[in-house]
């Protein structure tokens, strides 16, 4: 169980916000199938999350010696924002078009179940709050 304002929660609105933004940009693709010199674009967030709980890059981090002062550098607990990343390197057509139809598919499939499993979690969790703030009847 998880406060509505805590980590937790804030990782589930990310992890959403990406999921909404990646179908937009999947979507942005596959409209532009047919555009000369369109390049795709992707949304980078999982990659960054993954980073960000291995440490990532080692930040300066000022020691304290009392609980009660303010901290100075290490921001390990911040929860990154998703990026798009346009792939510049790949060409699919003789128009110089990267985007594959098939493949933008496939993922904007595998973007739904994301986004439906991110949902289902995030309405068990609201669940077990009420039932701890309702109790059992």
């Amino acid at each position: 169980m998880f406060p509505l304002g805590g980590s937790n929660f804030q990782l589930f609105q990310q992890a959403l916000d990406s999921t909404s933004l990646r179908h937009k940009v999947i979507t942005n693709n596959i409209a532009n199938n047919d555009t000369p010199n369109f390049k795709r674009s992707d949304v980078v967030f999982e990659e960054l999350l993954q980073e960000q709980m291995n440490g990532g890059t080692p930040a300066l981090e000022g020691r304290r010696t009392n609980s009660r002062h303010i901290p100075i550098g290490g921001n390990g607990s911040a929860i990154p924002n998703p990026e798009i990343r346009v792939d510049e390197n790949t060409t699919m057509n003789n128009n110089q078009n990267n985007v594959d139809i098939d493949y933008e598919s496939a993922l904007l499939a595998k973007n739904q179940l994301k986004y439906n499993v991110l949902v289902n979690q995030l309405n068990h969790e609201f669940r077990s709050v009420r039932t701890a703030i309702d109790g059992r009847r």
